[in-house]
């Protein structure tokens, strides 16, 4: 046997550090190669990282919510001489791992002879905890070496409450879920009495699942981190491949002491309803509180950096206008069954894609880029499209790559795909790199008009309002049409305000007549 260990790789480009979201392994576990043994967000993504070898994990180096350089050693493999022998080992074989006979290895216990001195093992709620309580954890690492340090041992220590190191009690699990209840109860009276105590103890076994094993959304398993929850005691509403799955709902239920969910979150359409505003958004799952403080990196920090380079290198002029749509609501109404029928759910978005496309055609300075170095502009000859979508952790742009190229429910079915992979997080970077145009979908949530930010060093962004019936003049009669705002932003360094009002010229008479899209 053969220990190994294992650094942070670039998942990026460039990408120079990462925060350790999500274990999907803990020491002990035995692991196949390429399968996922952790997530980890930067400010490009959230990538799940792939197991370099088949064996079994020894030792993770890095706490979930912890910041990880690349190249920093995150977790030790014990592997066996044939997959040894396939990559150079980064650390010294134990001798006792070279005593194999008959191809047999003496098992032992993985995690208390590899623990280094003075390291602890506590996730960032029980290590805030115990700052709070003034709990140095480096002597209860030492008397128990082989675990995890957990609320309840902290709350023991700090004399809140009566120790339950029982070798017949309950199962860690268990006991686990009731420390959080009873943190719950602590920081909302500074006293509470044993028998409030013990009745949320009770409570919280109820709800426990106690699973070793969990599906969830990362957005999910961020959810249950904020909430001081583990996830594997939360009682699943759902199932995927015959294992439990956890929805942000579950969570919430499990904090509010329920077994069951008794709502659920509002969604909404990545595109705007056909004849009326969207309702309002519900509040995201994992929302911040007044008085919180939320640190500034991984994808949000990449987002700021973006758009303050966007906004202060091109100089942004916006277009605002209306579009008539009564033929495109007709049109997609007709085509939506044979979408169906074909396992596609066309909406409108595909539609206003294709005409995006072929207004570019006729304005090609938007589909554009400034090289300011060699002082030339590049006109565009493919077209990308960028579409904006809303996930947890800010605004995410997957591409769709040679839109001209493509039917519609061809374009239905991708945008669909990438946008959902998009929101839970699952898109590859490459998938939201090399547009060269970007549309932003705000009446999604009802609004009407926006001044959307270039997607930089693209030249042009369009905002889509929501699309409803409104006063609409038509032959000198006022009368009630479907309409939809739009509203865009060019980089007016190489575009000009004429320009972008041609542009929504042709992007509208391709929406007031979508048939003339099958000439493109």
């Amino acid at each position: 046997m053969a220990k190994k260990e294992f650094e942070l790789p670039d998942v990026g480009e460039g990408v120079a550090e990462g925060e350790l979201v999500t274990w999907f392994v803990k020491p002990g576990d035995q692991v196949e190669e390429d399968q996922p043994i952790a997530e980890v967000e930067t400010d490009k993504a959230l990538v799940e990282i792939p197991s370099p070898y088949t064996g079994a994990v020894v030792e993770l180096r890095a706490e979930e919510g912890e910041i990880v350089p690349v190249d920093e050693i995150i977790v030790v493999f014990e592997i066996d001489g044939e997959n040894a022998n396939a990559s150079i080992d980064t650390e010294e074989t134990h001798p006792e791992s070279d005593d194999v006979t008959d191809g047999t290895v003496e098992s032992k216990p993985p995690s208390q002879p590899e623990i280094p001195e003075g390291r602890v093992f506590a996730s960032p709620s029980v290590r805030r905890l115990a700052r709070e309580h003034g709990i140095d954890l480096a002597p209860l690492q030492s008397s128990r070496p082989d675990t995890r340090i957990d609320e309840r041992t902290v709350l023991e220590a700090a004399g809140e409450l009566e120790s339950t190191d029982n070798p017949g009690g309950g199962s860690p699990d268990s006991e686990s879920s009731a420390a959080e209840r009873t943190i719950s109860d602590l920081s909302q009276s500074a006293t509470t009495s044993p028998d409030t105590g013990a009745a949320k103890s009770v409570a919280s076994s109820m709800n426990a699942a106690n699973r070793s094993r969990t599906l969830a959304m990362p957005a999910t398993r961020r959810l249950a981190r904020e909430e001081d929850v583990n996830i594997d005691d939360v009682q699943a509403s759902e199932e995927r491949d015959g294992e439990s799955f956890v929805t942000p709902e579950d969570v919430h239920a499990f904090v509010a002491g329920e077994t069951t969910p008794t709502s659920s979150a509002t969604s909404t359409d990545p595109d705007m309803s056909p004849v009326q505003r969207s309702e309002p958004v519900a509040a995201a799952q994992n929302d911040p509180q007044s008085g919180e403080v939320i640190p500034y990196r991984g994808v949000r920090r990449s987002i700021g950096e973006q758009m303050a380079t966007s906004k202060f290198t091109a100089p942004h002029v916006s277009h605002h206008d209306e579009v008539e749509v009564s033929d495109l609501v007709d049109a997609r109404s007709r085509m939506k069954q044979t979408a169906e029928e074909r396992g596609v759910k066309l909406t409108y978005m595909p539609f206003v894609v294709k005409a995006v496309v072929a207004a570019l055609k006729a304005i090609p300075q938007i589909n554009a880029e400034l090289d300011e170095d060699a002082e030339e502009i590049h006109l565009k000859d493919e077209y990308n499209i960028g579409i904006a979508v809303a996930s947890d952790a800010g605004l995410m742009v997957p591409v769709i790559d040679d839109v001209d190229q493509k039917g519609l429910l061809e374009l239905a079915q991708e945008i669909n795909d990438k946008a959902a992979r998009a929101r839970d997080r699952t898109i590859q970077l490459e998938e939201m790199q090399g547009g060269t145009f970007t549309i932003t979908n705000v009446g999604a949530i009802g609004g009407e008009y926006a001044s959307p930010i270039i997607n930089y060093p693209e030249a042009g962004i369009l905002a889509l309002g929501s699309l409803e019936e409104r006063p609409w003049v038509d032959d000198g009669e006022l009368a009630v049409r479907p309409t939809m705002p739009i509203s865009m932003s060019v980089d007016h360094r190489i575009v000009d305000g004429s320009d972008a009002a041609q542009f929504t010229n042709e992007v509208t008479r391709y929406l007031n007549n979508p048939e003339l899209l099958l000439l493109e």
